[in-house]
């Protein structure tokens, strides 16, 4: 079992950032999207490269390209496990 490693929000985003890793992004209004961070700022805006709006299932509904996401709005980024770097 792996050991957990805890860091700031914002810290984690970066090194998300940093090694490509795909994430998904779930709003407040039950959207989610799914791409690579390509920037994010304090207030946990995020830039979205390769954003794909995918259904509650899994499958893409809308091929966006790059999107800008308002972080007042975001309710979690999950990231797959084996993409995560400890």
């Amino acid at each position: 079992m792996s050991k957990l490693r805890y860091e700031k929000p914002l810290e984690l985003l970066s090194r998300l950032r940093d090694i490509g890793a795909e994430v998904l992004v779930k709003l407040k209004d039950g959207s989610e999207y799914i791409g690579r961070i390509e920037s994010t700022d304090l207030s946990m805006n995020v830039i979205l490269d390769e954003a794909v709006q995918v259904s509650e299932d899994g499958s893409p509904l809308v091929n966006y390209g790059r999107i800008f996401i308002r972080g007042s709005n975001i309710v979690f980024v999950a990231v797959k496990e084996d993409e995560l770097i400890v």
